[in-house]
């Protein structure tokens, strides 16, 4: 964000750091170590840094008025292209060591249904990708809300409540189409802080910012909940889980945006580049992890393989940010047209 020609690092230190806790817990979660006591305490004191990436779309986003057609079209070139070229990516390294050697993955090709694909939009070898269809349906379901039913947008604060339902009835919709509700909730909660940032005096701001962090800090310790999107799978209480991911995401962002921050390297640079660093992550850690397999070596329940692995993947996808970036299909970067 922009103020002047001074630049606002906020959100690029917010996107870091969410980055960063994500490819935390999805390389502990490989090495078979997420049940470490102190590591569940700091993911359950992050839980909300995935709802973080809809709430900065809502905040960032200027419009989703326009024609159906060339707003979907933009957002599928944007989202689902690369939604299925990583996908596809992830299922080319899966199945070629599933292939390719057998006997070490025969278990593992056992499991393999084809229908978890329309059923959780994930694919073997990058199942994180689903966020990116679930983002894109996000966008179609703001844009036809705020076109066909502008007259109860006010109901968008209910949205968790379809969620937790979709959740109790067994999540009956493909296609991790359960999750949208929260993410829709998340946009629109960026939406309206947005507003709220811009017609506050900056005092009251940031006083209002400082309650939230401060509620969300005693909310978490005593009403706790948690939602995993990926699954809309509610852990303990649902109505804390959002009470307290609306403290912390208003909260901290608006402290962050009232301080004249300046620019955090590392953080800095991959929360600018998150969406490499979100769709090669896991094709990396496959190779790694298969590939140790088949060289007959285990990384379960090894801190040793953790920090390998975690350098491999900020060092290489740091490395590859300018190529990928180049090609749209990849990165999602098409020009505007």
């Amino acid at each position: 964000m922009t103020n002047g020609r001074m630049r606002n690092h906020a959100f690029d230190l917010l996107c870091g750091l969410c980055i960063v806790r994500m490819v935390m817990l999805h390389v502990v979660g490989m090495c078979h170590l997420r049940g470490e006591y102190h590591f569940g305490k700091l993911m359950a004191w992050t839980f909300f840094f995935l709802s973080f990436f809809f709430f900065k779309a809502g905040y960032f986003n200027k419009t989703v008025a326009g024609s159906s057609r060339a707003f979907i079209r933009d957002k599928a070139r944007r989202l689902l292209i690369p939604y299925l070229m990583w996908g596809l990516i992830g299922n080319a390294i899966y199945f070629a060591f599933l292939y390719g050697w057998p006997q070490v993955f025969a278990s593992t090709m056992r499991q393999v249904r084809w229908s978890h694909l329309w059923e959780a939009s994930q694919f073997y070898g990058n199942p994180p990708v689903w966020f990116l269809f679930s983002f894109f349906m996000m966008y179609v379901v703001v844009h036809l809300w705020r076109r066909l039913l502008s007259r109860v947008n006010f109901l968008w604060p209910l949205l968790p409540v379809l969620s937790v339902w979709l959740w109790r009835q067994g999540n009956p919709l493909w296609m991790s189409l359960g999750n949208v509700p929260m993410a829709v909730f998340c946009f629109e909660l960026g939406h309206w802080w947005h507003q709220a940032e811009r017609r506050l005096p900056r005092g009251w701001f940031v006083a209002l910012s400082v309650v939230l962090v401060v509620l969300f800090l005693y909310g978490n310790r005593h009403w706790h909940g948690e939602c995993d999107m990926a699954l809309n799978k509610w852990v303990q209480r649902p109505w804390g889980a959002v009470v307290n991911t609306v403290c912390a995401v208003c909260g901290l962002s608006g402290i962050l945006l009232s301080l004249p921050l300046r620019r955090v390297p590392l953080l800095g640079f991959v929360g600018e580049h998150s969406m490499v660093f979100f769709v090669m992550h896991y094709p990396v850690l496959y190779l790694y992890r298969m590939g140790l397999m088949v060289a007959h070596v285990s990384i379960r329940g090894q801190w040793f393989h953790v920090g390998i692995l975690l350098v491999i993947i900020f060092i290489l996808c740091s490395a590859l940010v300018p190529r990928i970036e180049k090609l749209p299909w990849l990165s999602g970067r098409f020009p505007k047209k």
